[in-house]
């Protein structure tokens, strides 16, 4: 059994290796976990004993296969918490990231499935993005950013790819929440901004640096 810090630095390696799973740099992590780069290389060997990851001094680090799959255990607990505090707790998309960060270390499988089957078998967290699977597998999320989509094309927004409090809050006093629908009417030249009609509504302007964290998908 992994402990809270190996499971940490396990699911941090996961995302920054992105969807290619390339090898991460000592640096990357230490700059991420704000840990000097000895005590990273430590806990790297520790994760290496347990053949949770791939690694070599100076050549970065990949998780195997075993080290993915717990990655994933802890990720999938993070995000059905995420998915019960808001739908059955009352708690607001912004508020609930930093407890879903304790509670993703409860290692109950047969907590989670009750907990994914309570809650219906969501697909993806109130941010959107997808639950992995109890065997260990991450659903593809077909989406784009919205700074991508075409002028007068009407999406919906399906998540965010950033989850500071901030930015979340800003969303949902613009409206821009999971669910809304939004045309796209003009798109500036100079810096990209955007001016969007959400769900109907008057147009507003946003932008480029909101637009390029907002994910959405064609409306059907």
């Amino acid at each position: 059994m992994a402990s809270l810090t190996e499971e940490n630095y396990l699911k941090l390696i996961y995302h920054l290796s992105g969807a290619l799973r390339e090898e991460v740099s000592t640096s990357a992590l230490a700059e991420q976990t704000q840990t000097k780069a000895a005590s990273v290389t430590d806990m790297l060997k520790k994760l290496a004993e347990k053949n949770l990851i791939h690694y070599k001094r100076y050549q970065g680090v990949r998780l195997t296969e075993e080290g993915e799959y717990m990655a994933l255990k802890v990720i999938r607990r993070h995000r059905l918490w995420e998915v019960f505090m808001v739908e059955k707790l009352g708690f607001r998309w912004d508020e609930v990231h930093p407890i879903a960060e304790e509670l993703e270390h409860i290692a109950s499988d047969e907590l989670i499935n009750r907990l994914d089957a309570f809650l219906n078998f969501p697909v993806s967290d109130p941010h959107g993005d997808p639950i992995p699977t109890a065997s260990g597998s991450m659903p593809e999320a077909d989406y784009h950013k919205l700074c991508d989509t075409s002028l007068n094309d009407q999406v919906t927004v399906m998540g965010v790819s950033e989850h500071a409090s901030s930015f979340l809050q800003f969303l949902s006093k613009a409206g821009l929440v999971p669910g809304s629908t939004v045309q796209v009417v003009e798109i500036n030249a100079f810096d990209r901004s955007m001016q969007i009609r959400i769900n109907g509504l008057e147009p507003s302007f946003i932008s480029h640096e909101v637009a390029r964290n907002i994910l959405v998908s064609p409306e059907s």
